[in-house]
């Protein structure tokens, strides 16, 4: 008998016992517990960089390109989709305008705001050492109402998308060129981060997710010039916000997958990506977009969960308090209006061109801009400011100057609610580890008992376990990382918590105050210092503190470095300022465009051999469903 029939034999003879022992345990009545099915490893191949396909989707801009490109593809992240009947109602997604701005109150909280912007200004001197001479609105306005703009041609040679073909939609440039008269729907399928859902048309998430699909699809086709049907050789990397919602996120996952039919995926954290983009090892990322600001400390390639903040204000925010910044100083176009598209695109030129974080500059200047409309004479209008384009970037640090009232200002990352696909999520692991604290509670009780003349150091023992034990939600979720704020974030907010009050009303204030932490408008330096203070040890607010890294495109202003370093150093505490070599904020690493850091550091993850057993395939995904987030993501899902 040759030795593979030997084998194959004891494998047989083996198989045969196994299948005795369970006819035995069944006849004594004795349950196996049932094991998950394993998550098959499938042999790793080497992926070539080319194949694929980064996709960074932020709230205005989409960003998408292969691995290898040197720039992505840039394009407004709309959509216009034709009525599917004549009579139907004109739809179109707010741009600029949003909820809680026509409150009695926000005209008052606005002009409060912008006392606390004029006094900051009169507060910080000048390089020559010398203070600035605010200038008020008045000044301005009596030159810009005389204002009449000279007609510089006939025609514009900007026009409306043409629609004669009647087609079934229109993406990126063409969608927000489409002429409102049009039987068009114009939808931008994120905002503030997340995806749009409400509940007006196309609001719903199958409707989000469709119109997702389109226009990446599209974008692929139109702009990378791949088919559609070869999506299939390639694999893609897809980056979500720090704070996600995980409903939203297996959606995508399930289309770009499933529906669109890529071949694997990895889903990675903008923040890690940033750094990855940037080169650096550890940093405070400081994202600022269109919409929303999120916060997040990373150390290692890894995303400390209790720093992370979600602020509900961005670059669009800053577009409009200038609108209304500029209105107080006669602004010369009279018949601008936030509810158009075309309008929201000249102030957001108007905005980039102007805005400035530079003290240096002061007094009035002219200024001069054209707007050209379809169907309109193109037109040339002369502008006299003063500190109108400094103030309107300086509500970033005092939020209360964008009037919104009512609304939630502050994210933080709030406990999973569970899925039915994933039954061994943090719930289950919490529940296993509070059993177990409360078995070793009880083993260390009967042990203390059994020694009744027990030495002093023995007595502390059940006493550090009762510690562990009483509060399952904090220390010992904070060991698992998945728990809704961190240790340190936790204590920040509940101060000293008596060990005596019982978890109900413990929750209950807990939920109180998270409420009231959330309904604040957190400026950004201080949204800075917050995120820095919940890391856990002093070493790593150090590292923080020397590498502060601004990405996205809501602080691109001349000037904004060094305003924002000086607000970060008056107002750290004075025990880092003494310890501290440096205090570093980095807004242009590698001389790179700010909007593209966490793109390209996805780009870069595509090429990392440890990256290879982060995909999840797609056959993978249609066995285990969300169960891979949680096995192969990068960061703790």
């Amino acid at each position: 008998m040759t030795q593979a029939e030997k084998d194959q034999e004891n494998g047989k003879e083996k198989e045969k016992e196994r299948e005795k022992e369970k006819e035995k345990e069944q006849q004594r009545g004795v349950k196996r517990p049932i094991a998950p099915a394993a998550v098959p490893e499938l042999p790793q191949e080497q992926i070539q960089s080319n194949f694929v396909i980064v996709i960074h989707p932020g709230s205005r801009t989409l960003r998408i390109g292969r691995a290898t490109d040197t720039l992505p593809s840039v394009v407004p992240h709309v959509i216009a989709r034709r009525h599917k009947h004549s009579e139907q109602v004109h739809y179109e997604d707010n741009w600029l305008l949003r909820d809680g701005l026509n409150k009695p109150e926000s005209n008052e909280q606005r002009l409060n705001g912008l006392k606390m912007v004029d006094q900051a200004i009169w507060s910080k001197k000048m390089s020559n050492g010398v203070r600035r001479t605010p200038v008020s609105a008045e000044q301005a306005r009596a030159y810009n109402c005389q204002v009449c703009p000279a007609v510089l041609d006939s025609s514009s040679r900007v026009k409306w998308t043409n629609t004669s073909q009647q087609p079934q939609y229109l993406v990126g440039e063409e969608a927000l060129y489409v002429n409102p008269s049009d039987c068009y729907n114009v939808h931008w399928p994120i905002r503030r981060g997340q995806l749009n859902v409400h509940s007006g048309p196309g609001g719903s998430l199958s409707a989000v997710l469709a119109d997702l699909q389109t226009i990446w699809s599209h974008t692929i086709h139109k702009n990378m010039d791949i088919p559609l049907k070869d999506l299939k050789y390639y694999r893609c990397i897809l980056l979500v916000p720090d704070i996600y919602n995980r409903q939203h996120i297996k959606e995508v996952v399930n289309m770009l997958l499933l529906h669109m039919g890529f071949s694997g995926i990895i889903v990675h954290q903008e923040s890690v990506c940033a750094t990855f983009g940037s080169g650096l090892s550890s940093a405070c990322v400081v994202d600022v977009g269109d919409q929303k600001t999120s916060l997040c400390c990373v150390e290692d390639g890894v995303s400390h969960r209790n720093s992370r903040l979600c602020l509900g204000y961005g670059g669009a925010d800053v577009t409009r308090t200038l609108l209304w910044l500029l209105q107080r100083a006669g602004f010369p176009y009279r018949d601008c209006e936030l509810s158009s598209r075309l309008d929201c695109v000249l102030l957001q030129q108007l905005k980039e061109t102007f805005c400035h974080l530079d003290q240096d500059i002061c007094g009035l200047m002219d200024h001069e801009f054209q707007t050209r409309f379809p169907e309109a004479p193109a037109l040339l209008y002369q502008i006299r400011l003063g500190d109108e384009k400094l103030q309107a970037p300086m509500g970033l640090f005092y939020p209360s100057t964008f009037g919104i009232v009512g609304q939630k200002m502050t994210s933080l990352q709030h406990r999973s609610q569970g899925d039915a696909e994933d039954p061994y999520d943090e719930h289950y692991l919490l529940s296993t580890q509070s059993k177990q604290d409360q078995s070793s509670k009880s083993a260390a009780d009967r042990k203390s008992l059994a020694r009744p003349g027990g030495a002093e150091g023995d007595m502390s023992i059940p006493g550090a376990s009762a510690d562990q034990s009483e509060m399952p939600r904090a220390s010992s979720a904070g060991a698992l990382g998945e728990q809704e704020m961190g240790p340190t974030q936790g204590e920040n907010l509940l101060g000293n918590t008596d060990m005596d009050e019982p978890v109900s009303a413990h929750l209950s204030r807990k939920t109180a105050i998270i409420n009231q932490f959330e309904s604040k408008a957190l400026g950004l330096d201080k949204a800075i210092l917050h995120s820095i203070d919940c890391c856990a040890s002093d070493e790593t607010k150090r590292k923080m503190y020397s590498s502060i890294l601004v990405v996205g495109g809501g602080l691109m202003f001349r000037g904004a470095q060094e305003f924002l370093l000086h607000r970060i150093i008056n107002k750290m505490p004075p025990s880092f300022r003494r310890l501290l070599d440096s205090v570093d904020v980095i807004t242009r690493p590698k001389d790179m465009d700010p909007r593209l850091i966490s793109w390209k550091g996805g780009a870069v993850l595509a090429c990392l051999d440890t990256t290879q057993e982060m995909w999840i395939h797609q056959a993978e995904w249609r066995r285990f469903g969300l169960r891979m987030l949680r096995e192969r993501a990068a960061f703790v899902w």
